[in-house]
């Protein structure tokens, strides 16, 4: 019976410690409520003052949120500063304050990140019914509450309870869920303080390039204007980022604003691959690694396009520039390891951009415990001031080095200019001195020179007269060269007419199309040329080789118009020597044996040959009295004449 009782009451016991475990852990665990009283000014929610739920099917609503069920799946942030982890899916947030009518302020919340696209806020009011607002980068600027660049929304702290609020955030890009309660003094302040800052940031970025600017006038040295390139690339990049573009340049283009950011991302990259084989002349020293650079740029533009083009979610990547800003850093790194000074301020410059590049890049990456909220938030645009002023110290640094390189080279130059005054004169002297001896030798040379005249012009005289009479032999000899060469083409061409030749010397006589035409030409005109549409006797150059064009109607005949050889389909000049070879046999030669000799189908030699011994047939008297003309008195077609 005792232990009986002993059981009970160790069970009893353990229940009583169990359920107690239960109360303690559900304090350890609860959510973490924020006090406003009359000191509060600021405070970022952190922590197990934020809970979240993921809902990755975006299908919960407000209600099922607010239900017990649900409710109890909210986990507390593990982090500073929660992320949206799955891109483009909704995540709830619930945060509790616990309000003070008694602090007297008027109080609001505010998102920093201002990349987030569409935040739907449930904000409960006295009666505890929740009110449904709508902010975000994907909304008109003008919807806003504060003409702000980051997201505020009004708290009603006339009331003396503990509120929850919930938030439904989902982005496109990674963003950062840092939630700010502020007093209105506060945010009047901050604001402010902000935007002078930025003013500070943006200007000197502005005051970078447009000193580069000139520069790049002054001096027409691509690098400077490449960096001015960059350098408003990089402005125009952080406005986006900073929502001071979407509040300025583009508040009523939510749907450009998504991606806006994206133009200046890219130009950036491109401009600094430019502005580093520019200003490290790395096509000189390291040319490897300008076609790497190359490379880069061409695959960077390649992936611009296909986001473009393609998938425009794809601009979310920004983790894509990690690829160019590492090439930019090493090609700096093996230039300034190769000696080359300048590259020191390059290398530096880059090596904070590239720290606060690596800083986001592993915050994104899960890193969780690298994020300090707001100091990392703006841990890049602090990098890209630090690597600006850097970057001028480079270009400063070249120009001091093209300086000196121009001083030392100014220098030399003087001090050859110097030697060569001295040289100039010792050779003055020199040459005075060779001058006056070369001057008498000369005097005594020009006694000899004119007799020597004297004796030169007469015989001048002598050979002027052999000139002449050479020039009168020498018409003779062109004239008679002239008779001569026209009495061998009469007897070459008699010989073609009314002899036996083989196809390698008639291709002597008429070795291609243009001498066949000039033939024709001169068969068919001999004696006068007539137009046979109006009988005109004047005529011009037609647009064909040797055709004629009446100079009255246009009318244009060809060379081959109205012969034998009109229309034909075979090399005219085996056409001539076609018709010369069954006129020299008579007829005699067969089809196959021209077809042999020409290289022509056997059934067209065929053809032709039947022509024109029909037409041999028809001119027998002709032929028998041809007098030397031969073969020639077969190329006119009188039929088509007639």
């Amino acid at each position: 019976m005792n232990s009986i009782k002993k059981g009970v009451r160790l069970t009893a016991l353990y229940l009583l410690l169990t359920f107690i475990a239960g109360l303690f852990s559900h304090a350890a665990y609860s959510q973490q409520a924020v006090h406003i009283d009359s000191t509060l000014r600021e405070h970022i929610f952190t922590y197990n003052e934020i809970e979240y739920l993921e809902d990755l099917q975006g299908k919960l609503t407000i209600d099922q949120v607010r239900s017990d069920s649900v409710s109890a799946r909210f986990k507390p942030s593990n982090v500073s500063t929660p992320q949206n982890q799955h891109l483009g899916a909704p995540v709830w947030f619930r945060v509790k304050i616990r309000h003070n009518p008694a602090a007297n302020k008027y109080y609001l919340l505010e998102f920093f990140d201002q990349t987030i696209d569409d935040i739907t806020a449930w904000l409960p009011d006295s009666s505890g019914v929740y009110r449904e607002e709508r902010i975000g980068d994907r909304y008109p600027f003008a919807q806003r509450w504060f003409h702000h660049k980051n997201f505020e929304l009004s708290l009603d702290n006339n009331r003396q309870d503990e509120a929850v609020y919930y938030f439904r955030i989902s982005s496109a890009q990674t963003a950062d869920i840092i939630i700010v309660i502020r007093s209105i003094d506060r945010f009047v302040s901050y604001a402010l303080s902000e935007y002078l800052t930025f003013g500070i940031f943006y200007g000197m970025i502005f005051i970078f390039s447009f000193y580069n600017l000139i520069m790049f006038i002054a001096m027409r040295q691509r690098q400077y204007l490449y960096y001015v390139l960059y350098n408003l690339s990089v402005v125009l990049y952080e406005m986006c980022t900073d929502g001071i573009a979407y509040q300025w340049l583009w508040p009523n283009a939510p749907a450009w604003n998504q991606y806006a950011f994206a133009w200046p991302l890219f130009s950036m990259s491109v401009f600094a691959l430019l502005f580093t084989s520019s200003l490290l002349h790395v096509k000189a020293r390291a040319p490897f690694l300008n076609k790497l650079i190359m490379g880069v740029i061409i695959a960077r533009c390649a992936y611009f396009l296909a986001c473009l083009l393609i998938n425009p979610y794809w601009f979310n990547y920004k983790f894509i520039e990690l690829i160019p800003l590492a090439v930019a850093f090493y090609t700096g790194m093996h230039i300034w390891l190769r000696g080359y000074r300048p590259a020191r301020f390059f290398v530096l410059g880059y090596s904070f951009l590239f720290v606060g590049f690596m800083l986001k890049f592993f915050i994104m990456l899960g890193y969780t415990w690298l994020n300090f909220g707001i100091v990392s938030y703006y841990s890049l645009s602090f990098c890209f001031i630090l690597e600006m002023f850097f970057l001028s110290f480079a270009v400063g640094d070249k120009v001091r080095l093209l300086k000196k390189k121009r001083d030392k080279a100014h220098r030399q130059m003087i001090r050859q200019m110097t030697e060569n005054a001295r040289l100039k004169d010792n050779q003055n002297k020199e040459l005075e001195a060779q001058v006056q001896a070369r001057t008498r030798q000369l005097s005594e040379q020009g006694d000899v020179i004119a007799a020597q005249n004297e004796e030169l012009i007469k015989t001048n005289a002598l050979l002027e007269a052999q000139a002449e009479e050479i020039s009168r032999m020498n018409a003779l000899l062109e004239q008679d060269n002239r008779q001569l060469q026209t009495n061998v083409e009469k007897v070459t061409r008699a010989r073609a007419l009314s002899t036996t030749l083989d196809f390698e010397e008639f291709s002597k006589i008429y070795p291609d199309k243009e001498s066949c035409l000039r033939f024709l030409a001169d068969l068919k005109w001999t004696e006068q040329f007539r137009c046979r549409k109006c009988g005109n006797d004047h005529y011009y150059a037609g647009h064909q080789p040797f055709s004629r064009r009446c100079s009255k109607c246009s009318y244009e005949e060809s060379a081959t118009a109205y012969t034998i050889y009109q229309n034909i389909r075979i090399p005219i000049n085996k056409a001539f020597y076609l018709t010369f070879l069954i006129y020299s046999t008579k007829g005699k030669i067969s089809s196959h044996k021209l077809s042999e000799i020409l290289e022509i189908r056997q059934s067209t030699c065929w053809s032709y040959a039947t022509r024109i011994l029909k037409m041999m047939d028809e001119r027998k008297k002709e032929l028998k009295q041809a007098n030397g003309q031969g073969w020639s008195l077969l190329v006119l077609d009188e039929r088509e004449e007639a």
